[in-house]
């Protein structure tokens, strides 16, 4: 059970970004407490109606009118943040001038891992999944976890996992603004460390040198599991148990895999222990490694070997994660939340590998005029590997525009053979007009996902 007096001392808690999906798991936890929470947020979504039910105040308006009395006492409200919301934000400034405590969502997280035995999942990309994976493993196992994570997961429909009896928390570890130096672990995973968020950390080295902090951070006697070959040197103390991993090769690794009609099994290698024929319940190429990753930690936790097999084979995925969803013998509808040209990559050869006679066509969102201009070439080269590409405009997400930087900068570079720009607005005119999807794919981390019903519907209506 989690403990932790340094944050629990308050009778409400206002978060100032509600909305996101790391901002609303920590809401939860607060409302599970019988806790006041509150909110402010750009947009109404799916996830902050769903907040409102659990008993949260969220408006919409950079308005301190709108704020509840019970949130404006200094004394007795806590004010979480997160670094996306502009420094100008009133609300922000007054609760930072009258003094209120505040703290990032990194902070709060990290005083949650204080306070327990935590998993910390980090990395470029992957972290989601193997996080969301690790979590359903130990849930339905007799270790139980507390979770905290970055995506909704299918299995349960929610982003946050609670235990009455555990004192493991798994969690997803942000690299963006350093955030996961706040963190305790006490077993670290590292799925990746591609460079990432350079208009934060400015150079390659710097961000690399940012993970290698991270693994200063691992308690004595923790544990670190770390993608085998990547560009990070552990700064670990000399009681933590290095681990190397991958889809072949590592101390932990697969053997003996097996693809094919729309399934994936293989065998898992490792010094603890050997488990034979493990299927994977999202059957993506790049889960073999991933699903290496979380039954390595699993079993670190206390997890058996049939405990992870099943867990690995119940496990839905997370909302927008390889997310299927229409599949039929004419169209298959998959939409993922790939955002950096390597996931992308992977993303995309996975499902050529499920339907290696299908044309495949892409719709993809770009997420931020900075990592556009700093991957331009990068995403070209992995959108080039779509049988058909629907570029769209760029979601700016937290930025101003940048002079020059538009999705056409990509799109010159993209070879595929048959290519289009596309605003969101004309998405679905575009696709309805199409008579040859066979696989079609969304991708990026954008808004795109608010369209996912309505291309799902006009896909049906082409049966």
């Amino acid at each position: 059970m989690i403990q932790s007096e340094t944050i629990e001392n308050y009778n409400a808690y206002y978060f100032i970004g509600i909305g996101g999906i790391g901002m609303s798991n920590l809401a939860r936890y607060f409302l599970s407490k019988g806790k006041k929470v509150g909110g402010y947020d750009r947009t109404e979504t799916p996830l902050t109606k769903a907040l409102e039910k659990e008993g949260a105040f969220i408006h919409y308006t950079d308005n301190l009118e709108e704020v509840p009395a019970e949130f404006l006492v200094k004394d007795n409200a806590l004010i979480v943040y997160t670094p996306a919301v502009p420094q100008s934000h009133k609300e922000l400034m007054f609760f930072r001038q009258q003094g209120f405590t505040m703290m990032k969502r990194a902070q709060v997280l990290g005083e949650i891992t204080k306070m327990s035995n935590g998993v910390c999942v980090a990395g470029t990309h992957g972290k989601t999944t193997v996080s969301s994976m690790i979590a359903h493993i130990l849930h339905q196992s007799k270790v139980d976890c507390n979770a905290f994570l970055g995506g909704i997961i299918k299995n349960y429909d929610n982003n946050l996992i609670l235990s009455d009896k555990s004192n493991i928390t798994v969690a997803e570890a942000d690299e963006f603004d350093r955030s996961f130096h706040w963190l305790h672990p006490w077993i670290a995973v590292i799925t990746s460390a591609d460079p990432d968020h350079l208009d934060i950390y400015g150079t390659e080295q710097a961000y690399r040198e940012s993970f290698e902090k991270f693994t200063s951070l691992i308690r004595p006697g923790g544990f670190l599991i770390m993608k085998k070959e990547i560009a990070v040197t552990p700064q670990c103390e000399s009681t933590v148990k290095q681990y190397t991993y991958s889809e072949l090769e590592g101390d932990f690794h697969a053997e003996n895999i097996r693809i094919g009609n729309g399934e994936i099994v293989f065998d898992f290698v490792s010094p603890i222990q050997q488990i034979k024929d493990v299927q994977l319940g999202v059957p993506m190429k790049v889960n073999i490694e991933n699903a290496v990753a979380a039954i390595a930690a699993s079993l670190l936790c206390g997890a058996t070997p049939e405990e992870c097999r099943h867990g690995v084979k119940t496990f839905q995925g997370a909302k927008r994660r390889f997310d299927i969803h229409l599949k039929t013998d004419k169209i298959v509808f998959i939409d993922d939340y790939a955002h950096h040209p390597q996931e992308l990559e992977a993303s995309i050869n996975s499902i050529k590998a499920l339907y290696p006679d299908k044309k495949i066509t892409g719709v993809f969102q770009p997420h931020l005029y900075s990592r556009t201009r700093d991957f331009a070439d990068e995403f070209a080269q992995s959108l080039s590997l779509l049988d058909d590409i629907i570029l769209l405009n760029i979601y700016p997400a937290r930025e101003e525009p940048i002079p020059g930087v538009t999705s056409q900068i990509v799109f010159d570079k993209i070879i595929s053979p048959k290519k289009r720009l596309c605003l969101i607005s004309e998405l679905l005119d575009v696709l309805d007009s199409r008579d040859d999807l066979e696989v079609l794919v969304t991708l990026g981390a954008g808004d795109i996902d608010k369209l996912l019903p309505d291309i799902e519907q006009l896909l049906k209506e082409k049966l």
